[in-house]
């Protein structure tokens, strides 16, 4: 047997999930050389000397901003990601965070803490304190969705069942969101439009540069006063500032973040947590599962599933010998690719090409194997980035 496939783990991953690598075939560790793939939740990989024996990338989580996506794209190595696996627990959290707004718990928490004397006194402080923590129901109020995926559409079902009309924008939502979408979601036009149409609004967007600051100090003028925004998504995507100046002019009634910083932390009106989102163990377990088997198959077969930067590819095997080929999206590309098995008297037995942006993945099952000279010949093709042989068995 072939060395086996090695995978760095740069942070703590859910054994539920490493486990789904066998032994026989994967060997993990947090100080490998020279890995084959890397495991990784919350570590900072910018400033990582990336090896070059690395073919792929997996975040046990959806977001990418703790690595180098653009670096990987150029060097033909996708990065993967575990999109909704966390939905349900971003769901109950963003929830608890609406409750805790409307009720006003953390004042009334902090207050009860405040409390002194024997039980007859802590009675009377109670009931002459309480009125000043009165809050509101969640029923017939509105909440207005930012960015209509897996977890707002499921934050968007439970307001929902909740008694709340919901107000939802999102200007790229994919078929499958669409689908999945309650048929009593509002749809609106803009941002603008969410924040002077609702009570409580909750951001479920990724941190790229067109969403960076997306609420913003303009837009934060038109919210109905008293609105309660939440922001579970990304740090970023909330201008700090103009949340604490829209919390002064009281247009804000409260901001419920995941996201803690200096200029939030001394305002009232902010409810800061410490990036909860995801932390209970069966996110946990679901991120890492989700990641672990994709990252699986495309060492093994090389399927593309939820990769951040490359297309989606699959093709069942019909051959037993399978070459993969990352590639710049240029034309004639896949024409020089056959003719590299042609002139190798390789016969393609079935092909699929995807593309998506910049980049493009080519899978052959060819009935034959493919000497290094191959491999080597269409590494050499100007703007392939990568090329692999993949037989049935490692």
């Amino acid at each position: 047997m072939a060395d086996r496939y090695r995978i760095l783990v740069l942070n703590q991953i859910s054994d539920v999930g490493l486990k789904r690598l066998p032994a026989e075939r994967y060997e993990c560790s947090k100080d490998e050389a020279r890995p084959d793939a890397v495991l990784v939740r919350s570590a900072d990989m910018h400033a990582m000397t990336i090896p070059e024996t690395v073919k792929a990338v997996g975040r046990a989580g959806a977001g990418t901003n703790n690595i180098p996506v653009k670096v990987m794209s150029a060097r033909g190595i996708p990065v993967f990601n575990a999109p909704g696996a966390n939905a349900n627990a971003v769901k109950e959290l963003v929830l608890s965070g609406m409750l805790m707004a409307a009720r006003n718990l953390v004042p009334a928490i902090d207050f009860v803490k405040s409390l002194k004397g024997d039980d007859r006194s802590l009675h009377k402080q109670v009931e002459d304190g309480k009125k000043q923590f009165a809050g509101i129901e969640l029923p017939h109020h509105t909440l207005g969705v930012i960015g209509l995926g897996k977890i707002g559409s499921l934050v968007a079902d439970v307001a929902i069942r909740l008694g709340m009309n919901v107000l939802g924008f999102d200007p790229e939502i994919t078929v499958e969101a669409a689908w999945s979408l309650p048929s009593q979601v509002r749809k609106a036009h803009s941002i603008d439009e969410v924040l002077r149409s609702c009570d409580f609004v909750t951001l479920h967007v990724p941190l790229v540069e067109a969403t960076r600051h997306l609420v913003n100090q303009r837009n934060l003028q038109s919210v109905r006063p008293g609105t309660v925004l939440l922001n579970f998504s990304r740090e970023g995507i909330v201008d700090d500032a103009a949340v604490v100046e829209a919390l002064a002019a009281q247009r804000l009634r409260y901001y419920v973040t995941d996201f803690p910083s200096n200029a939030l932390d001394a305002h009232p009106g902010v409810i800061a947590l410490p990036h909860l989102g995801a932390s209970t163990h069966e996110a946990e377990e679901n991120c890492a599962v989700m990641v672990v088997d994709q990252l699986r198959d495309f060492l093994e077969n090389g399927s593309i599933v939820n990769s951040v930067n490359f297309p989606a590819v699959s093709m069942q095997r019909e051959a037993p010998f399978r070459l993969s080929v990352a590639h710049a999206n240029v034309p004639n590309m896949v024409g020089q690719i056959s003719a590299t098995m042609g002139e190798n008297r390789l016969n393609i037995h079935n092909m699929i090409n995807k593309s998506r942006d910049e980049l493009a993945y080519t899978l052959l099952d060819v009935d034959s194997a493919p000497s290094q000279s191959v491999i080597a010949s269409l590494r050499s093709i100007e703007g392939v980035l990568d090329a692999r042989f993949l037989p049935v068995e490692r």
